[in-house]
């Protein structure tokens, strides 16, 4: 079964009246999405009692529920207090996400900085193994595949990561992915290619579990992306009816998460009812 939902709430969500995120999950089953990524991005305020009440309103609609840790995360960083707080971010991530019932925990891994991408990739996986060497529920923590050129996380690195331990899943943005290589996810055949890479480095059945963020992304000229869009966005890729054959396929069940610009939900909407479609 593949899961449709958006990251955060829609613009319409807020326009027809509602105010909590406990609201959401009624709001979203009525639109036939089952998945949301609750977003923690400027960093987690969330109590317990709060996060709890989400986790309940969730599994009473069926809703897959993801958290995006905050934005502030750095793998790769060369400070002992900025290190100390990421690490700090990413455990108040993971018990946030035990508290509602999070499947995962989606993870930026950092910059590269003025280093060397291999010098900065070797501090990232240092610092990513002792967190999941430490952490009971490591298997929460879905690094993500980044958007821009000098942040680490491009496909072959992701796939290093998810080799730290194989209960790892990758959180695969399609749009990011499209925005570095600038605009090379323009055919079925190159969304298959990545998967197919995927498969090679972490096997079929991480592969058909992925985490996915799928969003029409602007990129900039020299590749690596720039702003959000939404689905109705045409002269922005990647195409979401390109992924499709591969899901197919391959028989994969990931969940699918909205990222466009506040129209997230109803573009997960569009994206399951094209795949509906196709099956």
């Amino acid at each position: 079964m593949i899961r449709f939902g958006p990251a955060g709430n829609s613009e319409a969500f807020y326009n027809e009246g509602h105010k909590r995120t406990t609201e959401a999950f009624k709001w979203l089953h009525k639109m036939n999405l089952d998945a949301f990524e609750y977003q923690c991005t400027r960093g987690v305020l969330l109590k317990q009692n709060t996060a709890e009440e989400i986790g309940a309103e969730a599994k009473k609609y069926d809703i897959r529920l993801s958290l995006h840790a905050p934005y502030y995360i750095n793998m790769a960083g060369t400070e002992k207090e900025k290190l100390q707080k990421s690490r700090g971010h990413i455990e108040k991530s993971i018990r946030a996400a035990l508290w509602m019932g999070a499947k995962r925990v989606v993870v930026h891994p950092g910059g590269i900085g003025k280093d060397s991408r291999d010098a900065a990739m070797k501090r990232a996986i240092s610092f990513f193994n002792d967190i999941i060497k430490n952490q009971p529920s490591g298997e929460l923590i879905s690094p993500e595949l980044m958007g821009k050129i000098n942040q680490l996380g491009n496909l072959d690195e992701i796939i290093r990561f998810c080799l730290v331990d194989e209960r790892i899943i990758p959180t695969i943005d399609f749009g990011h992915l499209n925005s570095r290589t600038k605009g090379a996810l323009n055919s079925p055949e190159a969304f298959e290619n990545v998967i197919i890479r995927l498969a090679d480095g972490i096997g079929w059945e991480r592969t058909r579990r992925l985490h996915v963020h799928f969003s029409r992304i602007e990129f900039t000229e020299k590749g690596g992306e720039k702003k959000h869009w939404s689905m109705k966005d045409t002269q922005f890729g990647p195409e979401f009816d390109h992924l499709v054959p591969s899901l197919i396929k391959y028989e994969m069940k990931p969940v699918i998460i909205s990222e466009s610009r506040g129209t997230q939900a109803a573009d997960a909407k569009l994206m399951k009812e094209r795949f509906l479609g196709c099956i």
